[in-house]
């Protein structure tokens, strides 16, 4: 037994679901957090019934500030410390930006963004002393722009530079920073996506089975963290499509527009 400590955000469902089960498996105490308290009480005694690590439930909404230090808080009371954070709630958006109101804009980076920057914030301090990890569950869109996901696309690298610039404030400190990027994985991300007039989608426009697992991605995250990765990029179009980004913008411009265009009530 590790005996360390994670706190897990957006840990309902997805990713942030697998990414608990994965890391109590491992023999870390969890405190999950997420809006769905029903849920995360499920997960939270399935997973002491399992794997017989002490689990914390603290329903939270990340865009609240104050949300935010609770989680932090209750840890540390219960815990005594925190040895990893994953910052891992998030929502999408999928709508032309002419489409999409302010609100939802402000919706999209209060979750994604500022969650990340208000959890890092308040664990910070803890963070130092147990020489330990902030992980971000991004997206292949903090490095290669979607149309149509003008918020979170902008989330995802506000994110990304948030947390670089981080890195290099503690480079002699010890703190270790992964910033991990999945390619499509079948999670409700985009039954709840918001599109125009900010209403939510609904229905998922794309064949979820063929997508990653949230199991693989969280295997992956929980072994890239082990190694104190960098960044972690996960699934070979993934991959693919971040390095023709890099070495040749102007044509990944035209593959992603067209393949896009291509999706189930695309907008263009």
């Amino acid at each position: 037994m590790s005996n360390k400590v994670c706190i897990i955000t957006g840990a309902s469902s997805g990713i942030g679901k697998a990414l608990a089960y994965e890391y109590a498996s491992r023999g870390h105490r969890l405190c999950i957090s997420a809006r769905r308290e029903d849920l995360l009480h499920e997960i939270a005694s399935d997973i002491q019934s399992k794997y017989h690590v002490d689990v914390l439930p603290v329903k939270a909404d990340v865009s609240v500030e104050e949300d935010c230090k609770r989680i932090i808080d209750q840890s540390i009371e219960k815990f005594g410390q925190i040895d990893t954070l994953i910052n891992n709630a998030g929502i999408s958006q999928r709508a032309l930006l002419k489409d999409l109101p302010i609100s939802s804009l402000k919706q999209v980076m209060g979750v994604n963004y500022w969650g990340t920057v208000y959890c890092t914030k308040f664990a910070l301090e803890h963070l130092l002393r147990s020489k330990g990890s902030i992980i971000a569950v991004s997206s292949i869109s903090g490095f290669s722009p979607l149309p149509a996901r003008t918020a979170y696309c902008s989330s995802k690298y506000a994110i990304h530079g948030f947390l670089e610039a981080l890195r290099i404030e503690n480079i002699k400190t010890g703190l270790h920073i992964m910033i991990a990027a999945p390619e499509y994985t079948s999670t409700e991300i985009r039954k709840h996506a918001l599109v125009a007039g900010g209403k939510k989608q609904g229905e998922s426009p794309r064949d979820e089975n063929n997508m990653l697992t949230p199991e693989f991605v969280a295997y992956r995250i929980a072994k890239g963290a082990l190694k104190r990765r960098r960044t972690l990029i996960i699934g070979k179009m993934g991959t693919l499509t971040v390095i023709i980004t890099r070495l040749f913008p102007k044509l990944s411009d035209r593959l992603i527009y067209n393949y896009i265009k291509k999706e189930a009530n695309s907008p263009f």
